[in-house]
């Protein structure tokens, strides 16, 4: 298994000067939701939402057609987005293809836009990039216009919930011109490869694993997120 590292979070004490008076707020820091970064992970081939000294930090494997992935998305992803924004999440997306058949690229195209939507691309990682909660918007999104053995959103639709999502305007020009963020084949088989290992052979998509207990998450527990949350 992969090495995992625990990072605690400290709580702050803030004060308030006010002329001819003071006051003591005392409590745990929030950070500022479109301050969450967004950066590939060191293989380049998962998406990295949240802050590296998040408390909580996750692993989700998901391919676009499949459709307890987009359930997922539908009972947890605001969720997900708010512990991203507050610094208390971190997840790493990896998405998979293997729903893809014969000419139909439907999950390979979806990738490739999320990797555009993180600064992906042929030259490397670029510094323009959407937010962790710009990306877990857009993820929520695709996942929720799926159209699983169909043709899938058109690149110019990708881009569209990507704009509404509130992802720059250069990221959204270079997934509607389907730019190459990623190379999906490679994707594909170094995730699947992950998915195994993390799995204990099992794999399957949805999978949540979390890294810092090193563990797969049982998330047919309706609780699973908010038990996690409250360690």
């Amino acid at each position: 298994m992969r090495a995992t590292r625990v990072v605690t979070v400290l709580a702050i004490g803030l004060s308030l000067a006010l002329t001819g008076c003071t006051s003591q707020v005392s409590g745990t820091a929030k950070r500022d939701p479109s301050t969450a970064p967004l950066t590939l992970t060191k293989d380049k081939y998962g998406i990295a939402a949240g802050f590296d000294d998040a408390p909580v930090r996750l692993e989700i494997y998901t391919e676009p057609q499949c459709n307890h992935c987009a359930d997922l998305q539908a009972d947890f992803g605001d969720q997900i987005r708010y512990y991203i924004g507050i610094g208390q999440l971190q997840i790493t997306y990896r998405t998979l293809t293997f729903l893809d058949t014969g000419s139909n690229d439907y999950s390979a195209r979806v990738s490739n836009a999320l990797f555009l939507t993180a600064g992906g691309g042929p030259g490397g990682e670029s510094a323009d990039r959407a937010t962790g909660t710009q990306f877990q918007k857009l993820v929520e999104e695709l996942w929720s216009h799926q159209q699983p053995g169909g043709s899938g959103p058109t690149d110019d639709e990708i881009a569209d919930f990507a704009r509404d999502a509130g992802v720059p305007e250069g990221l959204t020009d270079a997934i509607r011109k389907a730019e190459k963020g990623v190379d999906t084949t490679e994707m594909e088989d170094i995730n699947f490869e992950f998915l195994t290992e993390v799995s204990d052979g099992e794999a399957g998509t949805p999978t949540v694993y979390d890294i810092n207990n090193d563990k797969k998450i049982d998330i047919y527990d309706n609780d699973w997120l908010s038990k996690l949350m409250q360690r």
